[in-house]
């Protein structure tokens, strides 16, 4: 946990291929604890095909049943099935010319939103660019992309700025 959030956490990211995998695993998270998916991250490169669109866009149910049944991995039908949504509607998006680091990073007009936060208590769920966010995805066929989810991915990929201003990482990043 201390490496992830020393190294990566709250990093700016830019390059859709790995915007579209930490948003399905903030999926993924959803109702657990960042810990458990983190220690599973390599388990679900594995099972999603290295989060590749075209391959999980593509899952037949007898893959999904093989994801269904892997111990590497939470196994939730409804994300395993919103894991193969958003692959399709991220290729979808990209068959129109658009870009997923364009539209996330377009909620935060293009910068990271940085917070000056003091305590754990004062850093929101939500925000209304998560809830933007949330909407504008949902609307484009992605699932499991509450406002909370797009909260914690925002703060994962560095569109905010969410270390508190004690920490080391917060002018970092």
């Amino acid at each position: 946990m201390m490496a992830y959030h020393d190294r990566e956490w709250g990093v700016p990211e830019r390059d859709d291929r790995a915007l579209f995998e930490k948003l399905c695993l903030d999926g993924f998270q959803a109702g657990l604890s960042w810990r458990t998916i983190l220690y599973k991250r390599d388990n679900y490169r594995r099972a999603m095909d290295g989060f590749d669109p075209a391959r999980m866009a593509a899952w037949s149910e007898a893959k999904r049943a093989r994801l269904m049944a892997d111990a590497g991995i939470v196994r939730n039908r409804a994300k395993i099935a919103a894991a193969q949504k958003n692959a399709r509607a991220y290729l979808a998006l990209r068959e129109r010319g658009r870009s997923f680091s364009d539209l996330l990073w377009g909620f935060v007009d293009g910068r990271t939103k940085v917070n000056r936060f003091r305590s754990t208590g004062q850093i929101p769920a939500e925000t209304p660019q998560s809830r933007a966010m949330s909407k504008e995805l949902q609307g484009l066929g992605f699932g499991f992309v509450g406002p909370t989810i797009c909260y914690a991915f925002m703060q994962a990929s560095g569109l905010v700025n969410d270390h508190l201003v004690g920490c080391f990482r917060h002018r970092a990043v």
